[in-house]
């Protein structure tokens, strides 16, 4: 396996402005670690992976395999293997041959061949499918295929280009099953590109945040979740997303939301308006809340619901989920947020900490001024 490195990558196409859409792209994939590149359509996360795959060219900077600079070394001589969201099979030839046809080209033994193509099949569960051709297949089984072919090269590391896209629910939370058994099976370094935070979170060692101006936070996905560097990744990382609301903060540093001064944890920006991020599962329903509002929606979902709340003073309604019974539609309601649990970000959109550590009494509720 390999680490790869990107130090300094921009991207920019030719034309009259010659504009950098990727600039300063920085980080490094460590020997055997699952990153994902994760961000909403449009902000380069596939542009990335094909310039690690040399598909793409680099404007700037220089990206590294195993310390050795790849800028100029060919796709095919790069050692990495790439999986594709349209799968690229080949439509005439069996899985056997789909799976064996990048060793053919580098010319292996038809025996050696046999054993990978046969190895690889009873890790992906295809043996019993290797005479037939993909039309015959569905779309996880052409998923597999396509993985299949990635493997049994043996590559330096694996790319993966939203492999899940085109399969419907069921069938990506299966996929995800087996791409994570796959990672921890061969202990390969892999580079996994998605829009959908979901399988970010549960695949990721590391997750890379991608957004209009590049990389906003990199970062385990739990430390990600609890501790956003700034208000784009509180409210891309989290599902059902984060609330995020207009509020301001008073002259003690005091934060102010709803018309209800929450007193118990003080920020180092005080006078400033801010943006007030907490997130659905942290608003707690409790009759002396100090949140206070008519419910205008209920989402059932099954085990849980998503209440929004419409408070007076907010800019938009609060999302809580609640596990138990969700109240009636129309009715008034309180909640409060659970200690620790607010977000702050600051008018250039970076998070603000709380001072010092300090307790203080809510409602009968001790709260740490810990921002999760």
């Amino acid at each position: 396996m390999a680490s790869i490195t990107l130090a300094g990558v921009g991207k920019a196409y030719p034309g009259k402005s010659s504009k950098h859409i990727l600039e300063n792209i920085d980080f490094t994939i460590g020997d055997g670690e699952f990153v994902v590149l994760v961000g909403p359509s449009g902000c380069g996360k596939s542009t990335v992976l094909r310039m690690i795959a040399g598909l793409e060219e680099i404007s700037a900077g220089e990206i590294r395999i195993d310390g050795e600079r790849v800028n100029e070394t060919p796709p095919a001589r790069r050692g990495l293997s790439m999986v594709f969201q349209n799968y690229a099979l080949y439509a005439h030839m069996s899985v056997f041959e789909n799976i064996a046809f990048g060793l053919r080209l580098a010319k292996v033994p038809k025996a050696e061949i046999k054993v990978a193509v046969h190895e690889v099949a009873r890790m992906l569960q295809l043996e019993h499918l290797l005479e037939r051709r993909p039309p015959q297949l569905s779309g996880g089984q052409r998923q597999r295929v396509a993985i299949g072919r990635a493997i049994v090269r043996k590559p330096r590391a694996f790319l993966f280009d939203e492999p899940l896209s085109n399969l419907d629910a069921a069938l990506r939370a299966d996929m995800r099953v087996e791409i994570a058994r796959l990672h921890k099976q061969l202990g390969a370094t892999m580079v996994y590109v998605t829009h959908d935070q979901v399988e970010a979170m549960t695949l990721a060692d590391r997750i890379v945040v991608l957004g209009p101006s590049g990389v906003q936070q990199i970062g385990a996905p739990m430390a990600l979740y609890e501790r956003p560097a700034n208000v784009f990744v509180a409210g891309f990382i989290g599902m059902p997303k984060m609330n995020l609301v207009e509020a301001a903060l008073d002259a003690s540093g005091r934060l102010g939301l709803g018309g209800a001064a929450l007193d118990w944890t003080r920020f180092d920006a005080a006078g400033q308006s801010v943006t007030a991020g907490i997130r659905p599962e942290h608003l707690a329903p409790d009759p002396d809340g100090p949140l206070r509002g008519a419910v205008v929606l209920v989402e059932r979902l099954g085990s849980e619901s998503h209440v929004h709340l419409e408070v007076a003073g907010l800019s938009r309604p609060l999302v809580v989920s609640v596990k138990d019974a969700p109240p009636a539609l129309g009715s008034a309601w309180a909640v409060r947020p659970v200690a620790g649990a607010l977000h702050v970000f600051g008018p250039d959109s970076a998070r603000i900490e709380p001072q010092a550590p300090g307790a203080i009494q809510l409602n009968g509720f001790n709260s740490h001024s810990e921002v999760a």
